[in-house]
């Protein structure tokens, strides 16, 4: 059965035809570990997993690589600012690798916990700084990158067209929005591959060109190269990547080689919450942690991205949630009396199961609608007999799936975090003083930390 994603590249729906039908091979972005990842990143990395899922399901085999930023990612998109690991070590007093080994580690236990499987290889960036000076000398030698006393930088000037994800017009653009930051660049669009690292830097290696830290989208680049060559069939990551860091990427495969790296570019779309953006100043920046910690089984978010095409926004609510967590019961309670059921399936059965499972099998095939996959995954568990070849069907779906659905809900004991004991407190105390003000601010202050005070 054929298979169809949206091209970003193509902004259209294309029929998948891999470049090699034995083996696809994927690239993924994964996370730069100096913070824990957001239930927002997560959202992308089950997407991600979908894709490997569907592949396999159709009967592909899959090498799929996804990196891990130790290096590189500034604090802005563009070539300012500090290092994100930098600045996470400074402000947790650690040293650089020390962060990336404790949010690596925290990276992989919320995959396990989202039963999201670990790709064929995954890759650091600061294990392969050889092959990202050795793709920068390419650069400069094919006349796409110039030195400056600051860094190398991408000379956009000599590429056919830049943007190609985006689109964007450049001439619309703010002029000289970014010249400033450096003013030796030739376009205040170019973007840094290498950058010279200042005396007391905490990250740096010794280079053709000094004492230098690698730029955020080159590793990507190298590592692509490295272990899927000059061209894959399939590139993944975040919505917010296209912009700059895939746009970047597409340029410097074009300066190396000539070549766009991928064929299909695929992105996830953004999570809201409570239909606004996820921030920090607001207070509703959510980890999977935070799941758990309310006795959420961590599949039921798993399951709770399936009610969103992975192309379009999904609004995260804690009473979504709460449904959702129930559903799941329902799926695996639905699972197990098929199970046990000990009904004889007729022809016209027969026809019906095979009939589900066609257009199940249409809709992951369909640019992985799995709010429509979900459908006839219901319509299997409502089947009005009862017998151990549904049973199996539905464990064939949870190949894509993902949710084990054979096994029981895991009940997850709640642990309130000590900032909203503290905040009870202070508003018991303020209800005593008469202060309603201050008692509704603070109720309203645990309400958007996922709480709900209950005056009885």
């Amino acid at each position: 059965m054929d298979i169809y994603f949206y091209n970003t590249l193509t902004r259209k729906k294309e029929k998948f035809i891999p470049i090699d039908t034995k083996e696809i091979k994927i690239y993924s972005c994964g996370p730069t570990v100096y913070k824990d990842a957001t239930i927002g990143n997560l959202r992308t990395n089950i997407f991600q997993d979908i894709l490997r899922r569907i592949l396999r399901y159709n009967g592909y085999k899959i090498k799929h690589v996804m990196n891990i930023t130790d290096v590189g990612h500034l604090v802005s998109d563009g070539d300012e600012g500090e290092d994100k690991m930098i600045k996470s070590a400074k402000e947790e007093h650690k040293t650089p690798l020390e962060i990336a080994n404790h949010y690596t580690e925290l990276f992989f236990k919320d995959l396990k916990a989202l039963n999201i499987e670990t790709p064929e290889v995954v890759c650091k960036a600061t294990e392969h700084i050889k092959e990202m000076i050795e793709y920068v000398q390419k650069l400069i030698d094919n006349g796409y990158a110039y030195e400056t006393s600051t860094a190398i930088y991408f000379d956009i000037s000599k590429l056919d067209k830049y943007p190609i994800l985006s689109n964007l017009n450049l001439e619309e653009q703010k002029a000289g929005a970014r010249v400033e930051i450096d003013p030796e660049k030739r376009n205040p669009y170019d973007f840094a591959l290498w950058i010279k690292a200042p005396e007391n830097h905490l990250m740096k290696w010794d280079s053709p060109w000094g004492k230098c830290y690698p730029g955020w989208h080159i590793e990507c680049s190298a590592m692509g190269r490295k272990y899927l060559g000059e061209q894959f069939d399939i590139h993944t990551g975040g919505i917010d990547l296209i912009p700059t860091h895939h746009e970047n990427e597409i340029a410097q495969s074009k300066g190396a080689c000539g070549k766009i790296p991928a064929n299909y570019w695929l992105h996830g779309e953004y999570l809201l919450i409570d239909g606004g953006k996820m921030s920090k100043s607001l207070g509703n920046v959510y980890l999977l942690k935070d799941i758990i910690n309310k006795g959420y089984d961590p599949l039921v978010y798993r399951l709770f991205t399936y009610s969103g095409h992975y192309r379009n926004k999904l609004n995260f609510t804690w009473d979504g949630i709460e449904a959702t967590s129930k559903s799941l019961e329902r799926l695996k309670n639905g699972y197990q009396v098929h199970k046990n059921g000990t009904d004889i399936l007729d022809e016209d059965d027969k026809k019906q199961l095979s009939r589900i499972e066609e257009e199940f099998h249409k809709a992951i095939n369909d640019d992985m609608n799995m709010p429509l996959a979900m459908s006839f995954v219901w319509e299997t568990i409502r089947y009005p007999k009862k017998s151990t070849e549904i049973a199996n069907l539905l464990l064939k779906f949870d190949t894509v799936l993902g949710l084990k659905i054979d096994e029981p809900i895991q009940k997850q004991e709640q642990e309130m975090p000590q900032d909203v004991l503290e905040m009870i407190e202070e508003r018991k105390i303020a209800r005593q003083n008469k202060d309603w003000a201050k008692a509704d601010g603070l109720r309203e202050k645990i309400r958007n930390m996922g709480y709900e005070v209950r005056d009885v």
